[in-house]
């Protein structure tokens, strides 16, 4: 039987999911009668940030327990599902399903990665964390190692992995604002924001907790009604997990028919020419670009002599102004647009055929020559970006302080076992609908004449051409799969009104969507603002500090953290799983092996952790630098990229995480053993729990 507590906690979630439930009924009966689109929206939006408002001016506090850390009294059902809610950021929601549609096979490496990572925190870290106490990151490795220094460097590396994750989540929060509201999308980043400072700025831990529990009802409806409306669309079966097989054997077909059809070749064709003129530019960067710039002023200058209409001055003057400045950004640029070219180029649009693993069992199925090579560089690419994707789960601070919120160490370890049924819940469901979104690319998009295609795709047009596009190369009237442009960030927002649902769905998707890229940004800024206020400010600092000043400030650094995060994120600075996963590398090859060695080896001392901490930051961010083109480009280096291996940046904490596990294993053995103060601390993280 249940508590009374427990009991009113079920209650009380029950009556929101119902209610939800009842909002989208009500809106589909509304959109029947004809109800505006833009007025659906608004309701999402502001049904749903209203119910995180209220939970988070409900949650105050002041305390720093509460907080912080919750008052270390959430249950571990709940903990679970606000984990879930912690853990689904934008990218899963938003990014997973995208890059299983682009990457086919090969997107798997997020599930399995994400996945395993939950069992290397069960097993590993969360427990121990639960046992030691305390309200941080940085609280664990100073006392674990007697060192003032650990606090520092952990602080300052958990606000630079929040940071680069939190980018990307307000980054969704533009995507899926602008979606809901029509808004430009640097306007819906701050609109949004507006959301996720309601919860984590008036009730930090205690109100983010109950604020994600609601979130994570909301998101996986918004996930599982639109695939099984769409699952029984396509096969009449409710059970997309179980019936997508025959789907993924319908679109191999598929698939080999585009490869071979006259119009996509001539598109193709089209390609190439564009990545060959590119290739052109690139051989000669400065003189190229001084022609460029020479054909842009004659341009404008003839058209004002012929005395043209102003609008045409004005569009020939603005194609002038976005010429690149100088011959770096000029390179920079037209590599891009090589590489672009070049992808788009290929069979399929450069997507990897569905069902195949790697590139060499691909380059069959597309029709291309098998390359061995390339295929053996997919693997290493695979295993490295699951291997990446696992420790850096376990290295996450904002995810591990979740676990300091439960009641006891029992707690903790069901918690996260209730954390990974939540995500299962997702996780299992996003390869099925990733082929079913693509089944209806392939049949029920592509081929369709242009003045027939469905509004949505201007829509989108007009919000930004690079996320989605669609432009009549050939010039046949019919739109091919080489002349669509569909950014896997949008595969998801756009998905029920490409499945042929209701508008209302799209609304319901939007919101979960929403709800997602908050609940992780909650998340991060408190993480942020934990590491500023309590290991910087008051332990390193102030140690005088009274309870409402420490909570005070780490309000005030929160809304600084929010407003820096998203003057970044309107930059639009990569897709977002790009950026999630460099901060998962990051996490992972800083936090990792401290963490770990800090529970499991008690030779481990301050010199070695401290040393192996910087050294695998240090490694991780060379290799990033070296091997992503925009980070190139920002530093100044020239030339393209330059891989190890052929690994790429996202899994640059292949490197990382080794060097630092070395340097941490060699200086501690090489240096004085740990004191009698940390073998203590060892045997009580290792002890079985008292409480």
């Amino acid at each position: 039987m249940f508590s009374g507590p427990a009991r009113r906690l079920h209650r009380r979630y029950a009556l929101f999911a119902l209610s939800f439930i009842a909002l989208v009924v009500m809106l589909g009966l509304a959109e029947q009668r004809g109800m505006p689109k833009a007025w659906i929206g608004y309701t999402f939006l502001g049904a749903t940030v209203a119910v995180y408002a209220i939970i988070g001016i409900l949650c105050r506090t002041t305390d720093p327990a509460e907080y912080f850390v919750a008052g270390r009294r959430v249950p571990p059902l709940y903990n679970g599902m606000a984990a879930g809610a912690d853990w689904m950021s934008a990218a899963t929601f938003i990014g997973l399903v995208g890059t299983l549609y682009a990457s086919g096979y090969a997107g798997l490496a997020y599930v399995l990665g994400w996945t395993g990572g939950f069992v290397l925190v069960a097993l590993c870290i969360a427990p121990y964390l639960r046992q030691f106490g305390q309200f941080t990151i940085g609280d664990f490795l100073a006392e674990r190692f007697q060192s003032r220094a650990l606090r520092l460097v952990g602080a300052c590396a958990a606000i630079l992995v929040s940071f680069v994750y939190l980018v990307a989540q307000i980054y969704g929060v533009g995507l899926i604002t602008t979606r809901l509201t029509g808004l430009a999308f640097e306007v819906g980043v701050f609109v949004g924001l507006g959301g996720v400072l309601v919860c984590s700025f008036l009730g930090g831990m205690r109100a983010v907790t109950w604020t994600q529990v609601a979130q994570y009802l909301l998101m996986i409806l918004a996930y599982l009604v639109p695939v099984i409306w769409l699952s029984v669309k396509q096969t009449g079966w409710p059970l997309p997990q179980l019936v997508y097989g025959q789907q993924l054997h319908q679109l191999a077909e598929r698939e080999r028919e585009l490869i071979r059809d006259p119009a996509e070749l001539q598109v193709r064709a089209i390609h190439q020419q564009r990545a060959d003129a590119a290739a052109a530019r690139l051989a000669d960067v400065p003189r190229a670009l001084a022609d460029e710039q020479a054909r842009a002023a004659a341009r404008v200058a003839e058209l004002k002599k012929a005395d043209a209409p102003l609008a045409l001055i004005q569009a020939a003057e603005k194609q002038r102004a976005a010429l690149p400045r100088t011959p770096a950004e000029a390179e920079e640029r037209w590599r891009r647009e090589q590489a672009s070219e070049a992808q788009r180029s290929r069979p399929l649009s450069g997507l990897v055929p569905h069902s195949q693993p790697f590139p060499e069992a691909a380059g069959d199925a597309a029709g291309e020559p098998v390359d061995a090579g390339k295929g053996s560089e997919s693997r290493r690419n695979f295993i490295a970006l699951v291997f990446c994707l696992m420790v850096g789960t376990a290295g996450l601070p904002h995810l591990l302080t979740r676990y300091y919120t439960t009641s006891s160490v029992a707690t903790a370890r069901e918690s996260v076992a209730w954390s990974l049924v939540f995500i299962c819940l997702l996780y299992l469901t996003a390869p099925a609908l990733a082929v079913m979104v693509k089944t209806e690319v392939f049949n029920g998009l592509v081929g369709t004449a242009f003045d027939q295609l469905p509004a949505w795709i201007r829509q989108w047009q007009r919000v930004d051409p690079a996320l989605l596009s669609a432009v009549d190369l050939n010039g046949d009237g019919r739109l091919q799969l080489g002349e669509l442009r569909l950014h896997p960030d949008l595969v998801m927002l756009v998905m029920p009104e490409l499945g042929g649902l209701p508008y209302v769905i799209s609304g319901m998707v939007a919101a979960g969507g929403l709800a997602a890229a908050l609940s992780t940004a909650d998340g991060l800024l408190l993480a942020i603002s934990s590491a500023l206020s309590h290991d910087l400010y008051y332990k390193a600092i102030n140690p005088e500090a009274s309870r409402t000043r420490r909570v005070t400030l780490s309000k005030a650094l929160l809304l600084a953290a929010a407003l820096a995060a998203a003057a970044v994120a309107s930059s639009r600075p990569a897709d977002i799983l790009a950026v999630v996963t460099a901060a998962f590398s990051i996490a992972g090859s800083t936090f990792f092996p401290a963490l770990v060695a800090g529970v499991f080896w008690r030779r481990a001392n301050r010199a070695g952790a401290l040393a192996g901490m910087l050294a695998g930051l240090a490694v991780c961010l060379v290799y990033l630098g070296m091997a992503h083109p925009g980070l190139r480009a920002l530093v100044g280096l020239p030339g393209p990229p330059q891989l190890l291996w052929g690994i790429q940046p996202a899994s640059a904490g292949l490197f990382g995480v080794p060097a630092g596990a070395l340097v941490l294993v060699l200086v501690s053995l090489l240096t004085a053993a740990p004191g009698v103060r940390e073998r203590e601390i060892v045997a009580l993280l290792r002890s079985p729990p008292t409480r």
